[in-house]
């Protein structure tokens, strides 16, 4: 077996590893010690993925990936260990502060969210439109995806209405979202500046938020609540914490941590086509886009996305199911009303094969 093999092996179990450690770590201690030990735990965690962050940046060595796995177990039993006893208060203090800044981050988190969907919506939209010249056989088969998407899209919003319209506000708001998106959709095609798949990714985008809106949180256990710290004896607490992984972590949380990474994620291969002007080929100009600001700014967010994982998880369980629903409804009208921005300011296409494509 080839020693490159074995050694991208072991280095794609050590970043699994430290994912999931962070998953489960975080809502542990919140769960079982308190909201202090879990935001100076966060803090901790954010503070070595910096620190992580910068030494890929400066070293470049995958080495680091392994030799960062016990640090988040060492993180986790210093926390419990501070916990245990009287607690400075000056941890106190920092630990509340970090909890005000992952507080004040929710428009941050908001925005990036929101525009990062748009963003992966429009590249779908020009990819379909790219493949579509070349031939009726790529028009037909994205036209019959795009129409699935539609109706999972719409079934999506009708399985979810009842939860997420369970107030006279929420179904005002919800009512109102269909409504925008019908307009925008139409718009859009009226003035040849959309097409069936960048629709269809909104719908998608749209039932996705109504769902989250909805989510039904009867299913949180009491596994958290009735967790012992860990003692010395770790063995006995084992069936306990399978059960708290399986039963208690917030899986409307792990839904959107997901989602909102995975766009973020998307989001970092398509700034650097923003701004490349109509006579650049497929590699940009020059030394490509590697130059252009966009280009650096992916790069940095792929080089620190460990800590954009510990931000957005952190900030996730730090709200409640009310200020969720409250943010995924500012979501949603930011959402749309950028995409109103960008279809009655964007220039037009000069390409006929695409404005046929955008209106069929």
């Amino acid at each position: 077996m080839a020693p490159w093999f074995i050694w991208s092996t072991v280095s794609s179990t050590a970043k699994l590893s430290t994912v999931l450690q962070i998953l489960v770590f975080l809502p542990l201690t919140l769960a079982t010690l308190s909201k202090p030990a879990f935001l100076l735990l966060s803090l901790l965690l954010f503070i070595h993925s910096l620190i992580h962050g910068t030494l890929l940046l400066v070293w470049g060595s995958q080495a680091l990936s392994v030799l960062q796995v016990p640090m988040h177990p060492f993180l986790l039993l210093v926390c419990f260990n501070v916990f245990s006893q009287s607690v400075p208060s000056s941890l106190l203090t920092i630990s509340a502060w970090w909890g005000k800044i992952l507080s004040w981050s929710s428009p941050t988190f908001m925005v990036m969210e929101g525009l990062s969907s748009l963003l992966v919506a429009q590249r779908l939209g020009q990819v379909g439109t790219q493949f579509a010249g070349e031939g009726e056989s790529y028009q037909f088969t994205f036209l019959v995806i795009a129409s699935i998407v539609y109706v999972a899209s719409a079934w999506w919003m009708v399985a979810s209405y009842p939860a997420a319209a369970a107030s006279p506000l929420s179904a005002t708001l919800l009512g109102s979202a269909l409504t925008a998106f019908v307009f925008l959709t139409f718009i859009g095609f009226s003035l040849r500046r959309t097409n069936v798949i960048e629709s269809s990714a909104m719908a998608l985008f749209l039932a996705y938020n109504i769902w989250l809106c909805g989510f039904d949180m009867s299913f949180v256990s009491d596994y958290a609540t009735a967790y012992a710290p860990l003692l010395s004896n770790i063995l006995p607490h084992m069936q306990t914490l399978v059960n708290f992984v399986t039963n208690a972590l917030p899986k409307q949380v792990l839904f959107a941590l997901l989602y909102r990474l995975t766009v973020l994620h998307l989001a970092s291969f398509v700034l650097p086509t923003i701004g490349a002007d109509s006579w650049d080929d497929e590699s940009g100009v020059d030394d490509g886009w590697n130059g252009r600001p966009s280009s650096k700014f992916s790069f940095l967010l792929l080089t620190y996305r460990q800590s954009i994982l510990v931000t957005v998880y952190s900030h996730l369980l730090l709200l409640d199911q009310t200020s969720q629903v409250w943010w995924r409804w500012m979501n949603i009208f930011f959402t749309l009303f950028t995409w109103m921005i960008e279809l009655l300011v964007s220039g037009d296409d000069s390409d006929m094969i695409s404005k046929q494509w955008k209106v069929d």
